[in-house]
């Protein structure tokens, strides 16, 4: 599944778009994925939930992407 996010401020917080794209039903689901290594932000896997993401970043999550644009 692919998906987008349109950012309302200068960026999102890689919890906030895990869980706003629906991928996860909670912020604890959200952080204990991410934690666990299992989300990609372009291509790498990255284990902090505070993650800064900005328009142009793509996120992954077993097999779904996240496009996050301005």
């Amino acid at each position: 599944m692919k998906t987008s996010i349109k950012l309302r401020e200068e960026y999102i917080k890689l919890g906030q778009a895990v869980k706003a794209a629906g991928f996860v039903d909670s912020g604890v689901e959200a952080k204990i994925v991410i934690q666990d290594g299992l989300v990609k932000v372009n291509g790498e896997v990255d284990t902090r939930r505070g993650r800064k993401l900005v328009a142009g970043d793509k996120v992954e999550f077993e097999g779904n992407i996240i496009d996050i644009e301005e």
